[in-house]
C-alpha cells in the first residue's frame, strides 16, 4: 500500500484548515450575543435560520463547484464569511445579527465538501486513496491546532480589549490569507469531472446526484454520519455558558475584572479542548481499525449519552464534570469525521464526490435546525443543563426508534 507523502500540497491542505479555524469569535459567540442582550430562544433562532441558508444553497453550491470550480466555490464562501465579519462587528440589534448569520450560512454552503473533494481527488492522482482516513485525520488535525491557537488569541484580545466584538475584526486577518492561498492551489484541483460528464453539464450532475442517493447504503452513511454532526453543531456553543462558570470558580487573577479573567481562563480551555481533538482528529485510523465499522453506530450513542449526562451535571452545578463530559462530544466527533468521510469516498465516484458530501451537510444543517432551535427554546424554559438533558435524551430514543439496516449491515461486513 503506497504511503502517502507530506508534500507542498499536503502543508497547503493543513494550512487551509488551520487558517480557516482561526475564527477568534468562536469561542465567545454566544456570550457576544448573550452580551448583546439577546435571549436564547432569539440565539436558537438565528442559529435554525443559518441553518436553513445553508440548506437552501448546500446542493446548488455542491454541484456548481464539481461543473464551474472549487476554487471559486471556496474564495466565494472566504468572502461570504468576511461580510458577515463586519456586520457582526457593527450589529446591535436582532435583524442585523439576522442578516451577518444569513451570510455565514451562504459561506458554510460553498465551503461544506469542496475541499475535502479536491484532497480526495488529489489522493487518487498521487494513487494515495487506501490512506484517506490518515491522510484526511492528519490534515483535519491542523484545523482542531488552529481552533487551539485562535482559543488563545481571543482570550488575549478579550483580556486586553475587555471587548468581545473586536474578535470579529481580527477574524478577518487570516481569512484573507486563506483566499491568496486557495488562489494558490493548482489548477488540476479545482475539477474532477471528465470531459464526458462535464459536456452533459449541470442536469446531468444533478441526476447522478439524486441516482447515487437512491443507493440504501450512500445514503445511510450520510444520514448517520450528519447526525452526531448536526448535534454538536447546535449545542457546542454551550459549552461557553459553562466553561463560564468554571471560570468564575479558578482562583485566580483576584485583582481583574471579570470579563477579563474570564475570557482569558475561557480561551485557555479551549486552546486545551482544541490540542485533545487534534490528536483525536489525527488517530481516527487507528480507532477505525481497532473497532472496525461498528465504530460508527458505537460512537454516536456515545456521544449523544455524554451530551445527557453532561446537562445532568450541570443542572447539579457540578460544572467541572459537566465540562469534562462535554469536551468528549467534541472528540468524538472529531473520530468519527475522517472515518465517514473515507466511508464516503469508498461509495462515491469522486467526479460527484463534492455534491454527495454536500447532500450529507444539506442533511446536517436540516438537523441542525431543529436542534439549535430547541436547545434555545428549551434553555429559556428550564435551563441549560436539563435542556441538554432533554434534548440528548429525545435524539437518543429517535435514534433508537430509527435504528436502520445500516448499522446492521456495516456490522455484517
Amino acid at each position: 500500500m503506497a504511503r502517502f507523502v507530506k508534500d507542498i500540497q499536503y502543508y497547503k491542505f493543513s494550512l487551509y484548515g488551520f487558517l480557516k479555524n482561526l475564527r477568534f469569535f468562536d469561542a465567545f459567540f454566544i456570550l457576544f450575543l448573550l452580551d448583546k442582550g439577546l435571549s436564547y430562544t432569539q440565539i436558537g433562532t438565528l442559529y435554525a435560520v443559518r441553518e436553513i441558508f445553508i440548506n437552501i444553497f448546500e446542493i446548488p453550491s455542491g454541484i456548481l463547484a464539481d461543473n464551474f470550480g472549487r476554487k471559486k466555490s471556496l474564495m466565494a464562501s472566504l468572502l461570504s464569511y468576511l461580510v458577515s465579519f463586519i456586520i457582526f462587528y457593527f450589529s446591535e440589534d436582532f435583524y442585523m445579527f439576522l442578516l451577518a448569520f444569513v451570510l455565514y450560512g451562504v459561506g458554510d454552503a460553498f465551503r461544506t465538501g469542496t475541499h475535502k473533494g479536491m484532497i480526495m481527488d488529489y489522493l487518487k492522482q498521487k494513487g494515495w486513496q487506501k490512506q484517506k482516513i490518515s491522510y484526511y485525520g492528519h490534515t483535519r488535525s491542523w484545523s482542531q491546532k488552529g481552533s487551539a491557537v485562535s482559543s488563545l488569541i481571543a482570550g488575549l484580545i478579550v483580556y486586553f480589549s475587555g471587548s468581545y466584538s473586536s474578535v470579529f475584526l481580527y477574524s478577518i486577518i487570516p481569512y484573507v490569507l486563506n483566499l491568496l492561498l486557495i488562489w494558490s492551489y493548482p489548477e488540476e484541483l479545482d475539477k474532477s469531472i471528465n470531459p464526458e460528464k462535464k459536456r452533459r453539464g449541470f442536469k446531468s450532475s444533478l441526476n447522478s446526484l439524486i441516482e447515487l442517493l437512491k443507493r440504501p447504503k450512500v445514503f445511510e452513511i450520510i444520514s448517520t454520519s450528519a447526525l452526531h454532526t448536526a448535534y454538536l453543531r447546535a449545542v457546542k456553543d454551550y459549552i461557553q455558558p459553562l466553561m463560564l462558570n468554571v471560570a468564575l470558580i479558578v482562583p485566580v487573577l483576584p485583582g481583574v475584572d471579570r470579563d477579563r479573567k474570564t475570557g482569558l481562563i475561557i480561551g485557555i480551555l479551549y486552546f486545551l479542548l482544541y490540542i485533545i481533538t487534534s490528536g483525536a482528529s489525527k488517530r481516527a485510523s487507528f480507532f477505525e481499525e481497532k473497532r472496525g465499522k461498528s465504530i460508527v453506530n458505537q460512537t454516536l450513542f456515545l456521544g449523544l449519552a455524554l451530551g445527557a449526562i453532561s446537562g445532568l451535571l450541570f443542572y447539579r452545578k457540578m460544572w467541572i464534570l459537566s465540562l469534562v463530559l462535554f469536551i468528549g462530544i467534541y472528540i468524538i466527533e472529531n473520530i468519527r469525521k475522517p472515518i465517514l468521510t473515507g466511508y464516503i469516498a469508498d461509495n462515491v465516484p469522486n467526479e460527484n464526490l463534492v455534491a454527495v458530501i454536500s447532500s450529507q451537510s444539506l442533511l446536517k444543517t436540516i438537523f441542525t435546525s431543529f436542534i439549535a432551535f430547541g436547545i434555545g427554546a428549551f434553555t429559556d424554559f428550564f435551563g441549560l443543563g436539563m435542556a441538554l438533558f432533554i434534548l440528548s435524551s429525545i435524539l437518543i430514543s429517535l435514534t433508537l426508534l430509527t435504528k436502520n439496516s445500516f448499522w446492521r449491515s456495516m456490522q455484517r461486513n
